[in-house]
């Protein structure tokens, strides 16, 4: 029986039936409505709003949240199929379902009031209510405990005074979860779009990420009741919490970006003829394409397993940290690698290799630089903190 060339180990029949309806929905749903329409949006610097409905209606947005919230209630390992399969299409879409679920919704529900989560997880689940997620700013990058951004106390109220940068659905957003230094030390706020004093403004000239909504957010003396901050959590554990929920995701996002370039250069290299041949049948082009095929593999061993770590309640950040090194690399080279296999056909977003190396490019950066993941690594294996 003839191999799967992107599961070259059969991970998948490790999965649940669940788990394999699951992957099964996201791919039909990617093949059919995200690729026709993708590489214009890129094209376009447009995010492909329209798909929202669908997405929700799927069950994709805070899918691993209790169903009393109106969410699907999957395991980790199917939460991880869905990320891989849409970022197979576009890894826009999959940053737009990784913000609303693990970086909006999550926080919500981890450390929001009850209130609060009945209040908003239904309508978020239902793609009726957007979040972002206002933590990085201008100056801060990898160093969140930098943060600038304030809010004191006024009575029954917080005002909040600051900017945000770099913030996935900004523009689209309904509310943001913004996290801000207090007297009792970060605290996160919901805070809803309209409020006086917030703004939000798209950034624009990207590179990467051009099917997907990009901001900075201003907060100018930004009035809130101590209803809209969430009780349950203090300090940076509560930011980096949500974090650690979206970067598992983003573990198993490039695998399918990754999938999503081999499939395209296996099927170019052996239609394009050259010097009486093709291309598939030079020792260079199969050395390439074996390797590529190699790494995904061990990319879908490592995601698997850590999933299956998640569901146990064992998961380590410190793991989370190694897989998005891992596959965050493993992607980026195949995808430069698949480009080069294209030849110049390669760096038009007719063809998928550049779209997904230029997004590749800001995935590797974002919820931690392949550099911090690094040093979490060493400081683990040598107890000495390099940061």
């Amino acid at each position: 029986m003839a191999l799967s060339p992107y599961d070259l180990l059969d991970v998948r029949s490790l999965l649940s039936e669940e788990e394999r309806a699951v992957q099964d929905a996201v791919a039909r749903f990617t093949d059919e409505r995200v690729i026709p329409i993708i590489g214009d949006a890129f094209d376009q610097g447009r995010f492909p709003s329209e798909l929202v409905p669908e997405v929700a209606s799927l069950g994709l947005l805070g899918s691993s949240l209790p169903e009393e919230y109106g969410c699907a209630g999957l395991n980790a390992v199917s939460y991880g199929l869905i990320c891989q399969e849409l970022e197979r299409g576009d890894s826009g879409l999959r940053s737009f379902v990784s913000v609303q679920s693990s970086l909006c919704m999550y926080p919500i529900y981890a450390y929001g009031s009850e209130e609060q989560r009945r209040r908003w997880l239904p309508e978020m689940a239902a793609g009726k209510v957007i979040g972002c997620f206002g933590l990085t700013e201008p100056h801060g990058g990898s160093d969140p405990a930098n943060m600038k951004t304030h809010a004191r106390r006024d009575g029954g109220d917080w005002v909040i005074n600051g900017s945000k940068m770099w913030i996935t659905n900004g523009n689209l957003a309904d509310i943001a979860i913004v996290w801000a230094q207090t007297d009792e030390g970060i605290q996160g706020f919901i805070v809803e779009k309209g409020t006086p004093g917030f703004t939000a403004q798209e950034i624009k000239h990207k590179m990467s990420l051009r099917a997907s909504v990009t901001s900075s957010l201003f907060f100018d003396n930004v009035r809130v009741p101590d209803a809209s901050r969430l009780p349950n959590v203090k300090g940076l554990k509560g930011p980096l919490g949500c974090l650690t929920q979206a970067r598992y995701g983003i573990t198993w996002g490039p695998i399918g970006a990754a999938i999503a370039c081999l499939d395209e250069a296996l099927g170019y290299t052996k239609e394009r003829i050259l010097f009486g041949r093709p291309v598939a049948a030079t020792q260079s082009a199969q050395i390439k394409l074996a390797e590529m095929a190699r790494r995904i593999t061990l990319a879908q061993l490592l995601v698997l397993q850590l999933g299956r770590l998640k569901d146990a309640g064992t998961m380590q950040p410190q793991q989370v940290s190694l897989a998005k090194w891992n596959n965050c690399r493993m992607a980026i080279d195949i995808a430069r690698e698949c480009r080069d296999l294209l030849g110049g056909a390669g760096i038009t977003t007719e063809h998928a290799a550049i779209r997904h190396a230029l997004n590749l490019e800001s995935v590797i950066t974002y919820e931690g630089t392949e550099t911090v993941h690094q040093l979490v690594i060493g400081r683990e294996l040598t107890g000495i903190n390099a940061f």
